[in-house]
């Protein structure tokens, strides 16, 4: 996916629709000059709607729509006709977007399955006709409700992707290239910081037909959780990922001190992120002999899987994917 293409946040100012009146009609005809009250409602005003689709990816679509206004809603007639709803406009979003309210920051919800519909703003409701105020002391209401003015108000919309496994790992740790390897996507590959700068999916085949959904995320540095570097740009899209493959190169000065960078950022940002099952990956195994491996094993975190994997000479890949997908499926 181009970079300039990928969208994963936008603020947009939502105006509902406002209700209809309702109508202060009296029955007449030829025969009946005097008729009662039958004023029908008005309309409800248009809602706006987020609607999730598996196959949209991005909030590109929003990048440049800045107002989001929907119809109002029609008068109430005469024979108790109720006027029609206004139009309700209805945004299609990927899934893993969160609706936020600008103002407060507070998240309202989440669309996480296809076809999901939230109100992101509600349309004012319509005015009661007069026929409703008609009672035993007021036979001829001259009055009707009018319609409740429709909503103004700034949104946000977020994005989290979603996949089975997400990539953590600092710049050059390997990500990108796991990923061209073991599935169709072609993330950009160069030997600098911030190589991706927007997560890259790919779909990951598995034994017997089965497969599973990565996701390459952009490096992580140290005091990401403050804002640094892509920051709250990268750590959000891993919330949504039901595994964690750390990724940490063999060359590395000290791999268990990298590596627990790597779990306070995540905690600093949600301490909720450290209880979802973790693996790690030691990359560039083939820069390195038996004797070295061995020594590295020591030095190792012992509370969760490790293995040592190559994505250039293609080693390990298979073992890894035994592990990711043992985990995914919960298999014992």
């Amino acid at each position: 996916m181009a970079e300039q293409n990928f969208v994963d946040y936008v603020k947009i100012c939502c105006r509902s629709g406002a209700g209809g009146a309702g109508s202060a009609h009296f029955f007449r005809d030829k025969l009946n000059a005097r008729g009662g009250p039958d004023g029908g409602d008005g309309g409800r005003g248009g809602n706006i709607i987020l609607r999730g689709n598996r196959n949209v990816w991005t909030l590109l679509a929003l990048k440049y729509r800045k107002h989001v206004i929907a119809g109002r809603g029609d008068n109430g007639r005469g024979s108790h006709s109720s006027g029609a709803a206004g139009e309700d406009i209805i945004l299609e979003v990927p899934l893993g977007t969160v609706a936020k309210d600008a103002e407060t920051g507070a998240i309202e919800f989440e669309i996480t399955e296809h076809d999901e519909t939230r109100i992101l703003l509600s349309g004012g409701r319509g005015g009661l006709g007069n026929s409703h105020f008609k009672s035993a002391t007021n036979q001829s209401p001259r009055y009707a409700q009018p319609g409740e003015e429709g909503k103004e108000e700034w949104k946000i919309l977020e994005l989290k992707v979603l996949a089975d496994v997400g990539l953590v790992g600092f710049p050059n740790a390997g990500k990108s290239t796991l990923l061209s390897v073991i599935t169709a996507a072609k993330p950009k590959i160069a030997n600098y910081a911030f190589t991706t700068l927007v997560p890259n999916l790919g779909i990951v085949s598995y034994r017997d037909t089965r497969s599973f959904v990565m996701a390459d995320i952009p490096g992580i540095i140290e005091k990401a959780h403050e804002g640094k570097g892509l920051g709250h740009r990268f750590l959000r899209h891993i919330e949504r990922n039901a595994t964690l493959l750390f990724m940490i190169p063999c060359d590395t000065d000290d791999i268990k001190k990298e590596y627990a960078i790597l779990l306070n950022e995540l905690k600093m940002y949600n301490e909720e992120l450290i209880y979802k099952p973790r693996v790690l990956a030691i990359t560039k195994a083939d820069m390195i002999d038996e004797e070295l491996k061995e020594m590295i094993e020591q030095e190792l975190p012992d509370d969760l899987p490790v293995i040592f994997i190559s994505s250039v000479a293609q080693t390990g890949l298979t073992a890894l994917k035994d592990i990711l997908w043992k985990i995914i499926s919960r298999e014992d």
